[in-house]
């Protein structure tokens, strides 16, 4: 008879959203605590990647979309904690905010409820407000609202931009250094606090540990904050392309987005993401996206996790390299020639 694994009888962790970017990162932290995690996504079949963070049954990949309450219950079904990541940068389609980060968070709220769970992690983001002109920060705030109306113990996690290899920021703007002769940026004394990914999932897995009170929001910034033209500098003296930074007035950038969102209806979506920029997004950049001095008072920060945030540049020119025009293999004098040529 073959003997019986060990995490056939582990803890059960429901992970909704978690084949992307920070869900790697989570499934991996989970792995690590030694809980059983079901991946609840859209496409299973995208989610192999997955396999290898776990040893054989730890990990086990269902279908499950937010949008339809029968398959988050049945994702559900077995769970001892549930974590919520599912979110959209921009709609498509029937994926408009309000259905994903609204109505799809009250959805694995009520879900987790039934089971009788009292607490959710919800990942939200610095900047959910429900007076906010952006759809994008209104939906996560809705989010917040019914995942803590349904679990009032859920913890909610706030991070700033997060960064860590395969994130849509720093690896972005570095695409478009290598591709642009000129960088136009909107607002870009607009203030963020960038997170590593890794200290995100930790505190994620720390949540579902019991670590930290619920009943409440946590806002995760990095050791320091930047401007977006620092951040976007940042990035391009580590790949070793001078570019010209050219700020935007607010009209010139709201005329850039309504074409781009025009361009990328004609072209039924396939605009690549790197290029893409909508009006919402510009509404979210009028504002700092970093700690607010009540979270940093109430210690609603790393500090409740115990952890102390890694900084970028720790971590991103590792995997900036290949954006460099030799790659790796740049030297130093190489570099310093580069710096000075367009």
């Amino acid at each position: 008879m073959a003997a019986r694994s060990k995490y056939m009888s582990a803890r059960v962790v429901t992970v909704f959203g978690a084949s992307g970017f920070l869900g790697t990162a989570v499934v991996r932290a989970l792995v690590k605590r030694d809980y059983r995690v079901l991946v609840a996504v859209r496409r299973p079949d995208l989610a192999g990647h997955l396999q290898p963070l776990g040893n054989v049954s730890q990990i086990h990949a269902l279908q499950a979309n937010v949008r339809f309450p029968a398959s988050v219950a049945n994702a559900v079904r077995e769970a001892d904690a549930v974590v919520n990541l599912v979110g959209i940068l921009q709609p498509t389609g029937r994926q408009t905010f309000s259905a994903v980060q609204a109505e799809g968070a009250r959805a694995v709220a009520e879900a987790a409820a039934a089971r009788g769970l009292d607490r959710v992690v919800h990942v939200s983001a610095i900047g959910a407000d429900p007076d906010s002109p952006s759809a994008y920060a209104r939906s996560k705030a809705a989010g917040e609202a019914a995942a803590l109306a349904a679990c009032p113990d859920s913890v909610i996690v706030r991070p700033s931009i997060v960064f860590g290899p395969g994130d849509s920021f720093f690896n972005r703007f570095a695409a478009l250094g290598r591709s642009l002769p000129v960088m136009p940026l909107a607002y870009p004394d607009t203030r963020f606090q960038p997170v590593y990914v890794g200290d995100v999932a930790d505190a994620i897995a720390r949540a579902v540990d019991g670590h930290v009170p619920g009943g409440r929001a946590y806002e995760l910034g990095g050791p320091e904050v930047k401007s977006f033209r620092e951040l976007v500098e940042f990035t391009l003296a580590h790949i070793d392309r001078r570019r010209r930074i050219v700020p935007l007035s607010p009209g010139l950038a709201r005329w850039q987005a309504t074409l781009m969102e025009a361009l990328d209806t004609l072209a039924l979506g396939l605009v690549p993401n790197d290029w893409k920029l909508t009006r919402d997004q510009l509404l979210l950049l009028q504002r700092d996206n970093i700690v607010s001095p009540e979270a940093l008072r109430e210690g609603r920060t790393f500090e409740a996790f115990g952890i102390a945030p890694a900084a970028m540049e720790a971590i991103v020119p590792a995997y900036l390299v290949r954006y460099r025009p030799r790659g790796q293999f740049t030297q130093p004098d190489q570099r310093q020639e580069n710096q000075h040529s367009v």
